[in-house]
């Protein structure tokens, strides 16, 4: 088993209806990873074909589900951390891939050294090793956030109606489209979108929730709402700021319900100008 224990099929976030919840989220990417690890089980790469069927489909769902448990958690690092370093989002990913690789490669040393006793491997070895899982691990992670990406900006679609019905008289909006996307009980009063992963998270001065949609293709459907854009990943009503803490070079805005939003460098002088600050 050892000369094919080096493939690690990198885990990632798979395309879902708008606002799930976290736990079927999990249940729809372990399905997704269970039927691409029976499919590598089926084909056999890297040798493993030679193996009875049996051991080829455990081994390859052992690293598909090890895999998902070491990569999925880059995107809510990626974050968390960019809202606190203000570093360009790539660089994070790419950080996040490299960390995350160190876990995975000694899972595929291990699955690839078994039965016991257990080899250990050289020097040489191991960096190999890491540089081929991390390769396919930064491949595999960016193809799936590009294709949640594009699935995030895609419009939805209305259903045809079966008959054709009257038009609907032309009325003026009195609240933003975004909250048509929410449930009622979550109010009006905004007070700030925060991204989260590919999802947006929408404060209310009742609570939150989540929503398949691009920042800024939410801000778009505010239509007007007096607010800004402080941070890639946060806009904040200017009605919801209740304090302004400052750590040197870094500015935080405190909201309604003890929500803190970092403030991006380069925007500290448009808020200035603004009379936000």
């Amino acid at each position: 088993m050892r000369e094919w224990a080096l493939d690690s099929p990198a885990m990632s976030e798979t395309c879902a209806p708008p606002a799930p919840h976290p736990a079927r989220q999990i249940v729809i990417d372990l399905a997704v990873m269970t039927v691409i690890g029976v499919l590598l089980a089926l084909l056999g790469p890297f040798g493993s074909f030679n193996a009875p069927f049996w051991l080829r489909l455990l081994y390859w769902l052992g690293l598909a589900w090890a895999g998902y448990a070491c990569y999925r958690p880059i995107g809510g690092l990626v974050t968390r951390l960019g809202a606190n370093l203000d570093l360009p989002e790539w660089s994070l990913w790419l950080l996040g891939c490299l960390v995350a690789t160190v876990p995975m490669t000694l899972v595929v040393w291990l699955v690839g050294a078994l039965p016991p006793p257990l080899e250990w491997p050289s020097a040489e070895g191991w960096i190999t090793t890491y540089f081929y899982v991390l390769a396919i691990g930064v491949v595999v992670t960016m193809v799936f956030y590009l294709v949640q990406s594009k699935q995030a900006a895609a419009p939805e679609l209305a259903p045809r109606l079966a008959t054709a019905a009257p038009p609907a008289p032309v009325t003026t909006p009195t609240q933003p489209r975004l909250f048509d996307r929410l449930p009622p009980q979550l109010g009006t009063d905004l007070v700030a979108l925060e991204m989260e992963d590919h999802y947006l998270r929408v404060h209310t001065a009742l609570g939150s929730d989540l929503i398949l949609l691009r920042m800024r293709d939410a801000v778009a459907e505010l239509d007007g709402l007096d607010g800004t854009q402080v941070h890639r990943s946060w806009w904040v009503a200017r009605g919801a700021v209740e304090r302004i803490e400052r750590d040197g070079r870094n500015v935080r805005l405190i909201l309604h319900r003890d929500l803190t939003a970092p403030v991006a460098r380069n925007m500290v002088p448009v808020l200035k100008s603004t009379g936000w600050l």
